[in-house]
């Protein structure tokens, strides 16, 4: 989907503009699909999905391989430039026939329609985008009643110490390096703040061995939106 020009002929600058960051993503995130196993991780995260999805914050793709052939459509929202051209280069040569449609768009403001898609796919992007309970509040919006958020996400972990160091990386110099990410955010906490039914989830390490890093704790599972919903905590407008 182009972006659409201004009045004076310039394309608008992207909400999300990290080149730096994407190229440097780009790089260590396909030697971590076997490097640290992200691949078989990938796997786990999107088995058994049907229906229309969307994914958000998609990055540069490496999900589109992994979908099952149970799911009918992919819509992949993904706002920074870099990483959303790599993201149609990488749906263009995925050999599992699920077509994939990658637009730009927010986490916070989703171009789609309401109670449009059978699933949602959260995959490392609640650590980055700027508003979360907003943006839970637009996965509520667009997702069917009864619908199912498959999500894998880093966040706060570790002891103590690692809890602090973590906290004051994100108060400090970690954000502006690493394209907007946070190291200390508690996705399974913001998921049932917004409102979501927590399914099954599992704590992990990446990796699993050496060094335990502030990216280290991660969080695999799903969660559902209520089959019958009242109010809508944390929804934007639409």
């Amino acid at each position: 989907m182009p972006l659409r020009s201004t009045s004076s002929g310039k394309v608008p600058r992207d909400p999300v503009h990290h080149p730096l960051f994407a190229r440097y993503y780009a790089r260590i995130s396909v030697a971590a699909e076997t490097g640290i196993g992200m691949g078989a991780v990938r796997d786990r995260l999107l088995a058994g999905l049907s229906g229309r999805v969307i994914e958000i914050g998609a990055g540069n793709g490496l999900n589109f391989a992994h979908y099952p052939g149970t799911v009918s459509e992919v819509v992949a929202i993904e706002p920074e430039r870099l990483l959303r051209k790599l993201a149609v280069e990488a749906a263009l040569r995925s050999e599992v026939p699920v077509p994939v449609d990658v637009v730009p768009g927010l986490a916070e403001a989703l171009p789609v329609k309401g109670e449009a898609f059978d699933a949602v796919v959260l995959s490392l992007v609640l650590c980055g985008v700027r508003d979360v309970p907003r943006a839970l509040g637009e996965v509520r919006r667009v997702l069917r009643p009864g619908g199912e958020v498959r999500f894998f996400e880093h966040g706060l972990g570790g002891g103590p110490a690692m809890r602090f160091t973590q906290r004051a990386l994100d108060r400090t110099v970690w954000p502006a390096l690493a394209g907007g990410c946070h190291v200390s955010r508690d996705p399974v906490a913001a998921l049932r703040d917004a409102g979501f039914e927590l399914g099954p989830y599992r704590r992990l390490l990446l990796p699993e061995k050496g060094p335990k890093l502030p990216t280290s704790y991660c969080v695999l599972g799903s969660a559902w939106r209520p089959p019958q919903s009242g109010a809508e905590p944390g929804t934007a407008a639409s």
